[in-house]
This record gives C-alpha cells, sequence and structure tokens, in this order.
C-alpha cells in the first residue's frame, strides 16, 4: 500500500501509516499533470490547498482508496466524483477546533479593546487611556452560522464571558444545551451584536455574508469570519463598514487569497479589500486561526486514527 503526501504535514501521520504497513512518498513541488501522471499505484493521498483533485487528476488515480485533507476544508477535492469512484475523503476538523475558537475570541478582545492601536501609541509614547476605552463581551449577544464542530468549539470558549451565545446551522437542528441556543435566522438578525460564521465553501455558501446579510441585522455587528475567504463578499462589507451596518470585522480569511490559500497578489489588491485594509475597525490575520504548535500535531494524528480505524 503507497500513500503520496503532496503537502506537508506533522510527521506522526506518516509515523502511523509506516507502522501500520504504508509505504510514503513525497512530493510537494510538481504540477498538477506530472502528479496525474504519477498516480496509477496509489492507495492513499494527504493533501491541504496546494492541489486541486477534481475530476482530471482522479481518474488517473485507479488504485485510489482515500485522501486525507489536513483541515477541514475539502472544496479542492470533487467530493462527488470520489463518492463515485468509491474514494473516502477524511479530514480533521477536530484538530484544530481548539485553535480557531481562542483565534476568534482572540481577534475580538483586541478589536473591543483596540489592543493594536493602544500598542502602537504606547511604543510611540503615547499614553491615550479615553480614546482606547473598549467594549465588553459580557451581556451581549454572541451568533453562530454553522455550529458543526468549528461553531460547538467556539461556543464552548465563549461559554465563560457571560454573553448570551445564539446559533444557527440550515443542516443540523437540535444543538441547544446550558451555553447555546438553537435558532433560526431571523432571531440572529434581530438581536445580534457579534457574527461569527463558519461555513465550508460551496456553491451554496459563497458570498454568503453579502449586501443583503448585512443590511438584515437590526443593530450594527462586529463580523467575524475565520471560515474561507470567499465566504464573503468583500465590496459588501466594505460598504456595510461605511453605511454603519457594520461596526468593525475581524477576518482572518480573504475574499482574494491564493487559492493554495498561501497569501494574496499585493500588485492587484481591488478597491474594496484596499478599504477594509485602511481602517482601525478591520483586525486581519493570514489564515491561522487553526495555526498552533498544538494543532499541527492534532491534525495529522486525527486524520491516522480515522484511517487506521476505518480499515480495522
Amino acid at each position: 500500500m503507497k500513500v503520496l503526501f503532496l503537502d506537508s504535514v506533522h510527521p506522526i501521520l506518516e509515523e502511523k501509516l509506516s507502522a501500520s504497513g504504508y509505504s510514503c512518498d513525497h512530493d510537494y513541488t510538481s504540477t498538477r499533470e506530472e502528479i496525474r501522471n504519477k498516480l496509477i499505484d496509489y492507495t492513499g493521498l494527504v493533501i491541504r490547498s496546494r492541489i486541486k483533485l477534481d475530476k482530471n487528476i482522479l481518474e488517473a488515480a485507479p488504485s485510489l482508496k482515500w485522501i486525507a485533507r489536513s483541515g477541514s476544508g475539502m472544496e479542492n477535492i470533487d467530493l462527488a466524483f470520489a463518492e463515485m469512484m468509491n474514494i473516502r475523503c477524511i479530514n480533521s476538523p477536530e484538530g484544530n477546533a481548539d485553535a480557531v475558537g481562542e483565534h476568534v475570541v482572540g481577534m475580538l478582545l483586541m478589536l473591543l479593546n483596540k489592543l493594536n492601536i493602544a500598542n502602537d501609541e504606547v511604543k510611540k509614547g503615547l499614553w491615550r487611556r479615553e480614546e482606547n476605552r473598549g467594549t465588553e463581551i459580557s451581556s451581549k449577544v454572541f451568533s453562530i452560522i454553522g455550529f458543526g464542530v468549528m461553531g460547538k468549539k467556539l461556543a464552548e470558549k465563549l461559554s465563560g464571558f457571560g454573553c448570551e451565545i445564539l446559533a444557527h446551522d440550515k443542516y443540523k437542528t437540535g444543538f441547544s444545551n446550558h451555553f447555546v441556543k438553537e435558532t433560526a435566522l431571523v432571531e440572529i438578525f434581530e438581536r445580534s451584536d457579534f457574527v461569527s460564521i463558519h461555513l465550508p465553501l460551496n456553491t451554496e455558501t459563497t458570498h454568503y455574508a453579502n449586501e443583503k446579510f448585512f443590511k438584515s441585522f437590526k443593530k450594527s455587528i462586529v463580523f467575524i469570519n475565520a471560515s474561507r475567504g470567499k465566504n464573503l463578499d468583500t465590496a459588501a462589507l466594505a460598504d456595510a463598514l461605511k453605511n454603519g451596518h457594520v461596526s468593525g470585522a475581524c477576518l482572518d480569511v480573504i475574499e482574494f487569497e491564493k487559492a493554495s490559500l498561501e497569501g494574496l497578489d499585493l500588485n492587484e489588491i481591488p478597491s474594496s479589500l484596499q478599504t477594509l485594509f485602511d481602517s482601525a475597525r478591520v483586525i486581519f490575520s493570514p489564515h491561522i486561526a487553526g495555526w498552533t504548535d498544538e494543532s499541527y500535531y492534532k491534525l495529522s494524528y486525527m486524520l491516522a486514527e480515522k484511517i487506521l480505524k476505518e480499515e480495522n
């Protein structure tokens, strides 16, 4: 049994697969066509985001039994074709859910308490206390749209902040408990102070947060996205900041990221994104919400557990 690693992951995955009889190869540089030409004998593929595994690639891998995606997003795999070919597609959102939850809370605290501004000012000798007065999470309404592994973990992180937590998931019901209330979108639009989306990226969720979405809120909200950049219509957010429907935003992901999720083309920054860059009310990070020392290990460990469990 042979496995090809197309992206680097924590070595624990290879260690566990090798101990179970797999022969592991690595290819982090070949082109799509070069990869396509070498897949004929592989039982498994390990990926992150570098290569899109579409029909053209998968049909060249007749021996393929499984694809392991380190992380949660599966948009770079043709899932329908993989299912038709009886290829198991495995991800490991449990591995970085703690990291994402903590990162979202961290970005929100930075924004609400103006920590990015205050840090720069103090280093310049400025001592502006009143100008940097903060806002508390306590007593506010925090809404989560998409209550999968990530959304649930975020709710757990927020449970000690004294806020009311609402959650909506189009495809999941019956998850209310002592710290989160399952609800319809209409209540989220009516009552939210903070809104964090935790959605996969597909045709249904592309530009989920659009002009209509932002105009639906009764109050001016803080918007948070640590899912996928294209879940958000950047131009709509820029307009919502200008017209007051949004008071601030925390973005770990950007609509215009490269397909590999490895950066931006700084020579072609759209005006809507530049508007957000220029605003002190928007906090950015470079798609690292799920990137911690701990998650690096857990993502691969849990993938190995899932792969080997299905085979035993």
